[in-house]
C-alpha cells in the first residue's frame, strides 16, 4: 500500500469524534495522507472492552497478517493517541526574542513599544529561521496545523516574509495558516508600531490579494492556507478593517485580529473610537463565523451572547495572558453559550514557548483556580485544542481521529514513570496529570514527522546553531 503507516493494537485511542469515543485495542490504517480504517484487533473477547470502543462501533476485528505490506508498522500496544492539536494564533518571529529582562514585568502596550525597536529590523532569513525553530517545538509537542499572525513587515520586505514561512512550514513538515497581517497606523498616528513597519491602506490591500492569489490552498487537505489579519484596533485604522474584510469575503478567505485582550484597549477604543473594542469591529463589518479574535479577555456577558449568535471564535492564549497580567478569558461562560473557541500559544515573547501541550495543562488548572466546578474538564480543553481549533480555522478535514478525515495525529507511550496510573483517563490526562517533553509519534498528513521524540527532516542541532547565530545578527542590526 502506497504513502502508507499501519498503527498495530492502538492501547487507546482518543478519537475527539461527535461520540467522544475511546477505542481499546485497535488498529489504524493510514494511506495517502488519509484515515482510511480503524478496526478491532485480534477479536478476542476483551479486544473491545470499554463502551464506546471498536465493538460497538461496529469494527471487524483486522485478518491475520493485515500489516504486512505497508511502508511503516508501528507497535502502538503501549500508546495512547490524539488527533494532531491545531494552534490558532501565534508569532513565530518573536522566537527570537523571547526571555529579554528589560520586558519580563512590562505589560502589553510599554512590552510592544520595546519589541517594535527589535522586530522592525526582521528580514526573511529572521522569518525562516524562527519559523523552523517555532513550528519544530509545536510538532514535537503533538502541533499538527499551525495559524501565524505575522503582521510586522519593514520597509523592502513584503509577501517574502510569507513566502518564508510557508518554506518553514513544509521543511517541518505542518500545516500551515498564514496570515497577511498588516498595520497602518504608527507612532506619528497614535499607534504604537514605528513608522517602518506600516504601509498604506493601497499597499496592504495590494499586498494581501497577492498572497491569497499566491499561497492559499481552498481544497480540502490543504497543506497552506491564508487569512487576512490587520493587527489590532489600536494599530490599524477604520478603513483598512473594512477595506480588509470586503477583500477577504470577495476572495472567500478568512478574517483575524487582537481583540479584548487588555484593560488599555479597551480604554483606547473608548476614548478615541467612542466605542467597547467589539462594537467597534462590529461596525466594520468584523463579526460572523468567518472572524475569529485573538485572546478575548475582557467581553461582557452581552458581548459573549452576541459571540454566540453570530459564530465568531475566539483564540485561547492562557499563557500568554497570564505573563503579560492581561487577564482570564471567560471561558467557562464562553463555552456554555456556545462561542466558537480554539487554543493558542501565542507569540513565542509572550509565552515564551511553542507547546500546545503545555498550553492544554495550564488552561485546565487556570480555569479550575477561577471557575471551580464550572471549569472546562481536561477533555473539554483537548476538544478545544482540537475540534474547537478546527472550527474557527473553517476547517472540517482535521481535528478528530475518523475515517476519511486527514491522517493527523500523535502519540505517547504509557509505560514511563511520569505517566504511571495517569490512563484512569485517558481522555483527560492532558489536562489534568499533563505531558512533559517531546512526544513520540506525530504524523502529519499521512507522513512521521516525529518519531522516537525526535524530527525526522530537521537536523536539530544544526538548525539550533543556525537560528541562535540569525538571532545575534538581528540583535546587532
Amino acid at each position: 500500500m502506497k504513502n502508507s503507516i499501519f498503527f498495530s493494537d492502538v492501547r487507546w485511542l482518543v478519537t475527539c469524534d461527535d461520540a467522544d469515543r475511546v477505542l481499546e485495542h485497535v488498529d489504524l490504517v493510514i494511506a495517502d495522507g488519509r484515515i482510511r480504517s480503524i478496526r478491532k484487533h485480534g477479536g478476542g473477547s476483551d479486544a473491545a472492552s470499554a463502551p464506546g470502543a471498536a465493538e460497538e462501533a461496529g469494527m471487524a476485528p483486522c485478518e491475520p497478517g493485515l500489516s504486512a505490506g505497508f511502508d511503516e508498522v508501528i507497535d502502538a500496544s503501549r500508546m495512547v493517541l490524539y488527533p494532531g492539536l491545531i494552534n490558532t494564533h501565534h508569532h513565530l518571529y518573536q522566537l527570537f526574542t523571547r526571555n529579554i529582562p528589560d520586558v519580563q514585568n512590562m505589560e502589553l502596550f510599554p512590552w510592544l513599544r520595546y519589541l517594535y525597536e527589535i522586530w522592525k529590523k526582521i528580514d526573511a532569513e529572521t522569518v525562516l529561521l524562527s519559523s523552523l525553530t517555532g513550528l519544530t517545538e509545536l510538532a514535537k509537542t503533538g502541533c499538527t496545523t499551525v495559524l501565524d499572525h505575522h503582521y510586522v513587515f519593514p520597509k523592502g520586505h513584503g509577501n517574502d516574509l510569507l513566502e518564508a514561512q510557508l518554506e518553514a512550514s513544509d521543511r517541518v513538515g505542518i500545516r500551515m495558516y498564514a496570515t497577511r497581517g498588516s498595520m497602518d497606523l504608527s507612532v506619528k498616528d497614535g499607534g504604537l508600531p514605528p513608522d517602518s513597519v506600516v504601509q498604506t491602506v493601497d499597499e496592504i490591500l495590494r499586498d494581501s490579494e497577492e498572497a491569497v492569489n499566491r499561497f492559499h490552498d481552498p481544497e480540502p487537505f490543504a497543506m497552506h492556507r491564508v487569512a487576512l489579519a490587520p493587527c489590532s484596533p489600536f494599530s490599524v485604522s477604520r478603513d483598512l478593517l473594512v477595506e480588509s474584510a470586503k477583500l477577504a469575503r470577495s476572495l472567500g478567505v478568512r478574517l483575524h485580529t487582537h481583540l479584548a485582550e487588555t484593560k488599555d484597549e479597551e480604554s483606547y477604543t473608548l476614548e478615541k473610537l467612542g466605542m467597547r473594542p467589539l462594537a467597534y469591529m462590529e461596525s466594520t463589518g468584523w463579526i460572523g463565523p468567518d472572524v475569529w479574535y485573538a485572546h478575548g479577555i475582557h467581553f461582557t456577558d452581552e458581548e459573549i451572547r452576541i459571540l454566540a449568535e453570530t459564530g465568531t471564535g475566539v483564540a485561547h492564549c492562557p499563557i500568554s495572558n497570564m505573563k503579560l497580567s492581561s487577564g482570564v478569558a471567560k471561558i467557562p461562560e464562553m463555552l456554555s453559550a456556545g462561542v466558537p473557541v480554539g487554543l493558542a500559544v501565542d507569540g513565542s515573547a509572550s509565552n515564551d514557548g511553542s507547546n500546545l501541550l503545555e498550553e492544554i495543562r495550564a488552561a485546565y488548572l487556570l480555569h479550575r483556580l477561577r471557575s471551580g466546578s464550572r471549569a472546562p474538564s481536561g477533555y473539554d480543553i483537548l476538544k478545544m485544542a482540537t475540534r474547537g481549533s478546527a472550527r474557527i480555522l473553517g476547517r472540517d478535514d482535521i481535528g478528530q481521529i475518523r475515517e476519511g478525515l486527514a491522517a493527523d495525529l500523535f502519540a505517547v507511550r504509557l509505560d514511563r514513570p511520569e505517566l504511571v496510573g495517569a490512563a484512569g483517563d485517558v481522555k483527560s490526562m492532558l489536562g489534568t496529570v499533563g505531558y512533559k517533553g517531546a512526544v513520540d509519534v506525530t504524523v502529519i498528513g499521512g507522513k512521521v514527522v516525529v518519531r522516537d521524540g525526535k524530527m525526522t527532516a530537521v537536523d536539530e542541532e544544526k538548525l539550533a546553531a543556525e537560528a541562535e547565530a540569525a538571532r545575534t545578527k538581528l540583535y546587532l542590526r
